[in-house]
C-alpha cells in the first residue's frame, strides 16, 4: 500500500501553551482516520498544518506523495456573501474552473495551438462535465434555488455547500475538521454512505460516534503529548484503548512494586552503599521515573442538584406558529410528565429551535395555549452559544450568576471549585471568554446552564464542538438526571443514550410522536418503506382477469412461441428492475462522472431493448 502522508516532528504552541511537540505519523492509501483527542489540545491546529493553513512552529515536515490532490473542510468556511451559490462553488473548482475560463478565452482567440492546449487540459480535469456535476452534487445535498446569495443561507446550508465544494474535488486525501457539523441527521447518513463507498483516503476529526464508527478504520488518538494509533472502527478503539491501559496500569504496578525493593536496597547504610553497582543505581531512577506515571485522566465532573419538580411540566393545547406562509407548528397538543426524555429530530428548517423558544417562552405561539408548571426551572441551552461582553473572563461569567452551587449530596460549593470541575484550572479563570477555543466555550455554557439547578433540561445541539470525553460525562449525567429532558440533536449516538421516545418533525408544522430511541426510529422508518415498495410493486402486477386473458391466448400459441413469449416477459421484467435501480443511481448523486455516464449509457441501450421486446411481445399476443 503506497503512503499517502509522511507527518515528522511538527509542533504547536500558543504564547506558553504547547498544544503538541514532535508528533509524526504516516498515512496509508485508503486509510480512513479518525483523530480523538480532549479539546484543547490541538485537533483542528494539527489539521490546518497538514492542510497548509498554518505551519508547525519548529520545523518539521508535512510531505504528501507527488500528484495527491487534496481537500480541507474545516469547520467554518469563509464564503463571499454576496456571491450566489453556484458562483461561489464554481470558483472553488480551482483547476476545472481554470481550465473552462481557459478553454472559452482560447475559442474567442481563435489560436489553434492554444485551442489544442486548453482541449487537452479540459480533458486532463474533465472540464466538460463541470456545470452538470456542481448542479447534481447540490442537488444530492438537498442545496436548490441556486441563485440565492450565500448571505441568506443557514448554518446548515451553508455547512452543505461547503461539503459539495469538497466532494467536487474529487480529491485523493480528504481533510475533515467536525465534517457532521449544522447538519441533520438525513444529510449525515448521506455523507456517511459516501464515505464508505469512496476510494479517497481520510483524516478527519468528529465527535459523531456511530460516524467514525461506521466510516473509519484506523483511530490516532492524542494521549499525553503521544499520538497512539488503533487499527479498528471506534468500537475496536474502546477496546483495544481499555486493553492498553490495563497492560499499562500492570507495568505500574509491577514498577511499584520493584520500587519497594530497590528503595531499601538503595537506602541501605551508607558504607554498603560505596560498593553498590552504578549501573543498578541508574536504574533505579528510570524505575522511579516508571512507578511515577499516573493513569488518571481529566474529565469534566457534573456534580450539581436539580430543583424539585411538580406535577405540572409543561402543558401544550392546540398551539400552532408560523413565519409568514411558512406553517412551523400546527395544533400541537402535549403535556410533558416528570422525568421523560424526549428527543427531537428532523430535518433543517422544520421548526425544532422555534418549538423549543415556544416552550421556554421565548416566542409566544400564534395561537392556543403554553401552561408552564410553578415549580418549572427551565435550563436552556441554545444552539447559538454563550453571549458574553466584551473582555468578560471566566470568572466573571460564572460569579455573575452564583458565588456558590449546590451539588448532588446537598452541599455547597464555590464558584471557582466547581469551574475546576469542568477543566478550567485557577490559571484560566482571568482568561478572556472570547478568546477560548470552540470547545471551552461550550463546556463554560454548559456550566453556566447546570449551575442554576434547572428541574428540565432543553438542549439544542449540544453535541458540537464538545469533544468525545466530555459528551461520555454530559451522557452518564442525563441519563441520572431525574428532572424532564428535551433534546435536539443530528448525533444518533447521543440520541440513543439520552433519549427514550422522539418527537420527529416531518414537516408543515406536523410533528410525530415516536416511542424508541432513534435506532429503532430509522429501523421503524426502513420497513415502512419496504412495505411502501412492496405495494407499490404489487400495484403494477396485471389484475388476476387479465392474467387469465393473456394465459388463454398463450395456450393459441405453439410450444416453440409460448416459451419464446414467456422468455421475453422475464427479460423485460429483468430490463426493467435494472432501469430502475440506474434511474435511482442517477438521481441519488453519488456517482462519479464516470460512472454517471457509462449509467447514463446502458440506460439508453436497456431503453432500446425494451422497445424492441416489446414489439416482439406484442406480435405474439395479436
Amino acid at each position: 500500500m503506497a503512503s499517502y502522508l509522511q507527518v515528522e516532528n511538527i509542533s504547536k504552541s500558543y504564547g506558553d501553551h504547547t498544544l503538541f511537540s514532535g508528533i509524526g505519523f504516516n498515512i496509508n492509501e485508503g486509510d480512513k482516520i479518525a483523530l480523538i483527542a480532549p479539546n484543547g489540545t490541538g485537533k483542528s491546529s494539527l489539521l490546518k498544518i497538514l492542510a497548509g493553513v498554518e505551519s508547525s512552529d519548529r520545523g518539521g515536515e508535512v510531505k504528501f506523495m507527488k500528484d495527491i490532490r487534496v481537500a480541507f473542510l474545516d469547520q467554518n468556511t469563509d464564503f463571499n456573501p454576496d456571491r450566489r451559490i453556484f458562483d461561489e462553488v464554481y470558483s472553488r473548482m480551482d483547476s476545472r474552473s481554470s481550465a473552462v475560463r481557459e478553454y472559452e478565452l482560447a475559442i474567442a482567440s481563435g489560436d489553434r495551438r492554444r485551442i489544442d492546449d486548453a482541449t487537452a487540459a479540459m480533458e486532463a480535469c474533465d472540464g466538460w462535465s463541470l456545470e452538470h456535476d456542481i448542479h447534481q452534487v447540490l442537488s444530492s445535498l438537498h442545496i436548490d434555488r441556486l441563485d440565492r446569495r450565500m448571505r441568506e443561507l443557514s448554518g446548515g446550508e451553508a455547512k452543505r455547500v461547503a461539503l459539495a465544494c469538497m466532494m467536487l474535488q474529487q480529491a485523493d486525501f480528504l481533510i475533515l475538521d467536525e465534517p457532521t457539523n449544522h447538519l441533520d441527521i438525513d444529510i449525515i447518513e448521506y455523507l456517511e454512505s459516501y464515505l464508505q463507498r469512496s476510494r479517497c483516503t481520510l483524516l478527519m476529526v468528529t465527535h459523531d460516534r456511530y460516524f467514525l464508527d461506521r466510516v473509519c478504520n484506523t483511530i490516532f488518538e492524542i494521549d499525553r503529548g503521544e499520538l497512539i494509533v488503533y487499527k479498528g472502527n471506534y468500537a475496536e478503539y474502546l477496546a483495544k484503548r481499555e486493553e492498553r491501559y490495563a497492560n499499562m496500569q500492570a507495568n505500574i504496578d509491577k514498577s511499584r512494586n520493584l520500587l519497594r525493593r530497590e528503595l531499601e536496597w538503595i537506602r541501605s547504610t551508607p558504607q554498603a552503599r560505596t560498593g553498590k553497582a552504578r549501573y543498578r543505581i541508574n536504574a533505579f531512577y528510570d524505575l522511579k521515573d516508571r512507578a511515577a506515571v499516573s493513569l488518571r485522566t481529566d474529565n469534566v465532573e457534573i456534580d450539581v442538584a436539580s430543583s424539585r419538580l411538580g406535577r405540572k411540566i409543561i402543558d401544550c393545547t392546540d398551539v400552532s406558529f408560523s413565519y409568514g406562509e411558512r406553517r412551523m407548528l400546527d395544533d400541537f397538543s402535549y403535556k410533558f410528565t416528570r422525568g421523560e426524555k424526549v428527543g427531537i429530530v428532523g430535518n433543517n428548517g422544520a421548526g425544532k429551535s422555534t418549538f423549543l423558544d415556544i416552550m421556554t417562552g421565548r416566542i409566544t405561539p400564534d395561537s392556543g395555549v403554553v401552561e408552564r408548571g410553578e415549580t418549572l426551572r427551565i435550563g436552556y441551552y441554545r444552539q447559538q452559544g454563550i453571549s458574553f461582553r466584551a473582555g468578560q473572563t471566566v470568572l466573571d461569567t460564572v460569579t455573575e450568576i452564583a458565588e456558590e452551587v449546590r451539588s448532588a449530596d446537598g452541599h455547597t460549593i464555590s464558584a471557582t471549585s466547581y469551574l475546576t470541575k469542568f477543566l478550567f484550572p485557577p490559571e484560566t479563570f482571568n482568561k478572556r471568554v472570547d478568546i477560548l477555543s470552540g470547545g471551552e466555550q461550550r463546556r463554560l455554557y454548559l456550566l453556566t446552564i447546570l449551575m442554576r439547578n434547572p428541574n428540565m433540561l432543553i438542549l439544542d445541539e449540544p453535541t458540537n464542538d464538545l469533544d468525545i470525553m466530555t459528551l461520555n460525562v454530559l451522557e452518564e449525567y442525563l441519563q441520572q438526571f431525574e428532572g424532564s429532558l428535551l433534546i435536539v440533536s443530528h448525533d444518533r449516538y447521543f440520541l440513543d443514550k439520552t433519549t427514550d421516545h422522539l418527537f420527529v418533525f416531518t414537516g408543515d408544522g406536523h410533528i410525530k410522536d415516536f416511542v424508541g430511541r432513534y435506532s429503532e426510529y430509522r429501523e421503524y422508518m426502513r420497513e415502512e418503506q419496504a412495505e411502501q415498495r412492496k405495494a407499490a410493486a404489487a400495484s403494477e402486477k396485471p389484475a388476476p382477469q387479465q392474467q387469465r386473458n393473456r394465459n388463454s391466448e398463450k395456450r393459441k400459441l405453439s410450444y416453440k412461441e409460448q416459451r419464446e413469449l414467456e422468455q421475453i416477459e422475464a427479460e423485460l421484467k429483468s430490463l426493467s428492475d435494472e432501469r430502475h435501480t440506474l434511474e435511482e443511481q442517477l438521481s441519488s448523486g453519488t456517482l462519479g462522472y464516470d460512472e454517471l455516464t457509462r449509467a447514463s449509457q446502458r440506460i439508453e441501450k436497456i431503453i432500446e431493448e425494451i422497445d424492441v421486446k416489446e414489439m416482439r411481445w406484442l406480435e405474439l399476443n395479436e
